[in-house]
C-alpha cells in the first residue's frame, strides 16, 4: 500500500550559502550564466548541463521534461533532439518555450524565456559525429514519443540499424539541434527566511538587458 503519511508539509530547507546582489551581479545575463555554470561543474554538481525544457501544444497543455544544454553562445543554449518528438512538435506548432537550471548543492536556479529555432544542418552534423556509436544509431532507433509494444521493438530496431550503416550513420535527418533566443533570464538564490535574492534580466530594443530585483 502506498504511504499516505510522508511528511511532506514538514520538509524545510534553510539556504545559506550565498547571496545575489546588484553590486556583484554583471550587467549581462550570458556571462552571469556563464559564471553559474563554471561554478556549478566545479563543485562537481550532478548533471549541471541539466535543464527543464517547458513548451505548450496547441490545445494549451504545457509539458516539461529534462534535456542536456550542448552548447552555448550569445544567440543562447542549445540541445539536441528528435524533430518529431512531442516536443519537436510543440515547439514548431508554438515557438516560445521556457528553460530552467536547478543546482540543489548550490541552492541556485536560472530561468530562461524566449523563442526556439532549429540550428543549421552543418552545427547539428558536426555536433552527432561526435557522439558515440550507440548514441548515433539510437537517434535511428528510437521513434521518441511514439507508444512502443515493448522494449524489444527498439531492440530490434537498434540491430536493424546497426547492421544497416555498421560504424557510420549519419545524421537522421529527423534529428538535430535546437536554440532558445533569451528575451529573458532570471537568477535565484537561495537566502535565510525565504527571502531569497531573484535578479531578472529582460531583452530592451536597443540589444541591452534591464536588470531588475523582483520580490521572492
Amino acid at each position: 500500500m502506498p504511504n499516505r503519511d510522508l511528511p511532506i508539509a514538514d520538509l524545510r530547507k534553510s539556504y545559506e550559502l550565498a547571496e545575489l546582489v546588484e553590486s556583484a551581479a554583471l550587467d549581462d545575463p550570458l556571462p552571469q550564466f556563464e559564471q553559474w555554470l563554471a561554478e556549478a561543474i566545479a563543485a562537481k554538481v550532478p548533471e549541471p548541463n541539466a535543464m527543464t525544457l517547458a513548451t505548450v501544444a496547441h490545445d494549451l497543455r504545457p509539458s516539461t521534461r529534462i534535456v542536456l544544454i550542448k552548447g552555448l553562445d550569445p544567440r543562447g543554449p542549445v540541445w539536441f533532439t528528435n524533430y518529431q518528438s512531442r516536443k519537436g512538435v510543440e515547439v514548431a506548432g508554438n515557438p516560445y518555450a521556457a528553460l530552467q537550471f536547478h543546482w540543489v548543492e548550490m541552492e541556485r536556479s536560472v530561468r530562461i524565456e524566449g523563442v526556439v529555432e532549429k540550428i543549421s544542418p552543418e552545427e547539428s552534423d558536426a555536433y552527432y559525429h561526435s557522439r558515440p556509436l550507440g548514441s548515433r544509431i539510437g537517434a535511428w532507433a528510437s521513434p521518441q514519443s511514439e507508444v512502443v509494444a515493448s522494449r524489444s521493438v527498439l531492440q530490434a530496431n537498434e540491430a536493424e540499424f546497426k547492421a544497416k550503416f555498421g560504424d557510420h550513420p549519419p545524421r537522421p535527418p529527423h534529428w538535430g539541434g535546437y536554440r532558445l533566443k533569451p528575451d529573458s533570464w532570471q537568477f535565484w538564490q537561495g537566502r535565510r527566511s525565504r527571502l531569497h535574492d531573484r535578479l531578472r534580466y529582460t531583452l530592451q530594443g536597443d540589444g541591452g538587458w534591464l536588470r531588475e530585483r523582483l520580490a521572492p
